[in-house]
């Protein structure tokens, strides 16, 4: 008998909650230090997740957790970019 696949779960920035890693999109810095959102979950470089829902997204600006998830400043125009891809929601 073969055992269901497991769902990786992982954190929401925002709301701290544990949820499936496909109901979460996927923010990424790649190596080069280009901060974009990732829908597929498949680019390169370091990634940290957010609920799909701006106001998950605005906790996380407000509690800076994408500068300390990847350590490093992070300009007002991405989070605006990030904003504008998640209304857009090119997945």
């Amino acid at each position: 008998m073969q055992k269901p696949k497991k769902v990786p779960q992982r954190q929401c920035l925002g709301c701290r909650e544990m949820k499936d890693k496909k109901a979460l999109i996927r923010v990424v810095r790649s190596p080069e230090g280009e901060i974009s959102l990732d829908f597929k979950g498949k680019k390169p470089g370091r990634g940290a997740y957010v609920c799909p829902d701006p106001a998950c997204l605005a906790k996380v600006r407000k509690s800076r957790a994408l500068e300390r998830a990847f350590e490093s400043a992070i300009p007002a125009e991405v989070y605006g970019m990030l904003e504008q891809q998640m209304e857009e929601g090119d997945g």
